[in-house]
């Protein structure tokens, strides 16, 4: 089904106000097809995804089971479709090749935060992650249990080194640029050259088409003192904390915040300041008001260079210089798509990571009776139970409760959430898992028609520190598996545009300022959130030839009110108190293990996949093949 932008806006966004859910609507399209992926609107964690799970935490209302009929037993049951969630099911297949596994998710989609968004273009296919975007550092960070299940899967990272088009945007003359915007600098102005390192970039250093930081700053629409002020501290960074040793600066940047120390210690002015505003919005999902100084440090922030501090690992430093290449036109989404299809075959055709991203997926072949691993979409889990050796696991679909037995049960999905499920927990535990309060983001695809507009400004990137969406971009240029990215600047192509609902400078730790920044996201419907969209890319594009009205095609909106997961944060956070709480939050209970990236408190896939090992061995551990054969055995 192709929905374009009109037809949202004049039909399927009535449709959604009026009550139906997307899988109401998939069932009611002319075509019959039931296809999430192709879905435009408001995506991400959808209407439909959510409500039943609201009830629980909001209105704290309890989802009794325990009366029903046993509908179906399996060896494992799985909570959470995601990345996590799906490696769990395989992992445990792996080990016991004969299990029969459910896996249920809320969402209309499997892949948790690994979306992906399909736009058909005419005959052009375009393709967008609306999540989990790729894989970070792979070389220097994935453990032999990642890069195990990745052979296995046919996945060859070395494969995105040709794969990925580093040379694409700077062969046009394109950079980054900075969109300075009237109400927060007094002038709009977009500053094209941008020398600014990004952590694990894309590009490489000597091709970035930047100019000097004098040429650069210089066209800030800033007072000269300011500009004077910022070319120095890239240029001629002093010693900002001069008079303390070694250990008095790293504990001193370990509690101040980068903000603070921009205008404390370098003394920039509040205008010179909130250029940095949002430069950590993507990576860390926090401003810089509440992202530790010691953190900026780590990943090439400036302010540094004199202070005489001891160098960063070599392993973070690893990470931060390996290129940000290793991407699937449609992100992890095909990651997800690998492990789909391995774990059930019959969804789609092909055997490899080149042929995953074009192959046909077939929706009403994941929950068949006869397959021995089945994903049932659409299903929120209500209750988690250890009972007579086994658990009970309730979920609510279509809005009937239903209940479900296995010999074991993985739960991947948020561990905020898992308080209000599992009814075995003890309140130390539960405290320790609601302690992961995720970050919202929102990953934003818009379509356009052509983007000559970009050209015309010479950048492919751009930096906006005091709009809604700090990053826009046109899409990573990746050609894999018969998907070409767009080349013809007169063409189609798709926008990434990154918006965190942060609250700098009212005095909020993270979560408060996480807690906060979901509430506003709720609160905005499409057409606001749209609203956002159109005012930012005109005003940015505007001066170049874009006209919104007439250049977006497509637009989808993948809100994720719970996005990244809780980190540590000096600023905030006590690192072992951390580390206990971490530890705590994902002990097995009974038959129960804990999954999920928020099991780690790393928001990457490599960390899912780690603790969805984890979790399986946890629980087979103690379990001998022949008790693992019999584990499907109705209840006597």
């Amino acid at each position: 089904m192709t929905i374009t932008r009109r037809d949202f806006l004049n039909g399927v966004a009535l449709t959604i106000g009026a009550g139906l859910t997307p899988l109401q609507l998939l069932q009611a399209a002319p075509s019959g097809r039931y296809y999430p992926p192709a879905l435009t609107g408001l995506r991400g964690s959808h209407p439909g995804a959510f409500e039943v799970a609201h009830q629980m935490g909001w209105e704290k209302k309890v989802f009794d089971t325990t009366g029903l009929k046993v509908e179906e037993h399996y060896d494992l049951v799985v909570v959470g479709g995601g990345i996590s969630g799906l490696s769990a099911a395989w992992f445990y297949r792996q080990q016991h090749p004969k299990a029969r596994v459910l896996i249920i998710e809320n969402h209309d989609d499997f892949g948790g935060h690994a979306k992906r968004n399909e736009f058909q273009m005419g005959n052009q296919m375009i393709l967008g992650y609306g999540g989990s975007e790729a894989f970070q550092s792979p070389k220097h960070l994935y453990s032999d249990t990642v890069n195990g299940l990745l052979k296995q899967l046919n996945v060859d990272v070395d494969r995105f080194q040709t794969a990925f088009d580093r040379n694409f945007y700077p062969n046009l003359g394109l950079s980054r640029g900075v969109f300075f915007d009237k109400t927060g600098f007094g002038e709009a102005k977009l500053v094209s050259g941008d020398p600014t390192p990004m952590v694990a970039d894309d590009i490489a250093p000597n091709k970035l088409n930047a100019r000097s930081w004098r040429a650069f700053i210089g066209d800030f629409p800033l007072p000269e003192a300011d500009r004077q002020a910022l070319i120095d501290l890239h240029e001629a960074p002093r010693d900002y904390l001069a008079g303390k040793s070694l250990e008095q600066k790293e504990a001193y940047l370990a509690k101040t915040s980068y903000q603070d120390f921009l205008r404390k210690d370098v003394g920039l002015s509040e205008a010179a300041a909130r250029y940095f505003l949002s430069r950590t919005n993507d990576f860390s999902a926090l401003s810089i008001d509440a992202v530790a100084a010691a953190d900026a440090y780590g990943v090439g922030f400036p302010g540094f260079a004199a202070m005489g501090l001891a160098p960063v690992s070599e392993a973070l430093k690893a990470e931060m210089e390996e290129p940000y290449i290793y991407h699937f036109p449609d992100g992890n989404a095909s990651l997800a798509r690998l492990l789909v299809r391995s774990l059930i075959p019959a969804v789609a055709p092909g055997n490899n990571m080149n042929d995953i991203v074009l192959a046909p997926f077939d929706y009403a072949r994941l929950d068949i009776a006869q397959s021995p691993v089945r994903l049932r979409l659409n299903s929120t889990a209500v209750s988690v139970a250890n009972r007579n050796g086994g658990v009970d696991i309730g979920y609510s679909r279509g809005g009937e409760l239903h209940r479900v037995r296995g010999k074991h049960c993985i739960l991947a999905c948020y561990n905020m959430m898992i308080p209000y499920l599992l009814r075995d927990l003890c309140t130390e535990q539960a405290h320790a898992l609601a302690q992961n309060v995720k970050f919202p983001l929102v990953y934003t695809k818009v379509v356009i028609r052509n983007w000559r507009s970009f050209m015309t400004l010479g950048v492919h990137e751009i930096y906006a520190p005091n709009q809604p969406y700090s990053r826009v971009k046109l899409d990573y240029p990746v050609d894999i598996g018969g998907y070409s990215h767009p080349r013809d600047p007169d063409q189609p192509i798709g926008l990434h545009m990154v918006y965190v609902p942060t609250t700098p400078n009212a005095g909020l730790d993270a979560r408060s300022q996480a807690r906060l920044g979901r509430s506003k996201l709720y609160a905005m419907n499409f057409e606001q959130m749209e609203g956002m969209v159109r005012d930012q890319l005109q005003a940015m594009l505007g001066p170049a030839g874009f006209d919104y009205h007439k250049d977006v095609q497509a637009i989808t909106i993948n809100r994720w009110p719970h996005g990244y997961a809780y980190y540590a944060n000096s600023l905030f956070d006590d690192q072992q108190q951390s580390e206990k709480l971490m530890n705590l939050a994902r002990q097995k209970v009974g038959n129960v293990a804990i999954a999920n990236s928020d099991a780690a408190w790393e928001a990457y896939a490599h960390a899912a996949i780690d603790e969805a090992s984890r979790a399986v061995n946890e629980l087979l551990s103690a379990v001998g093949v022949a008790d693992s054969e019999r584990i499907h055995e109705p209840d006597r």
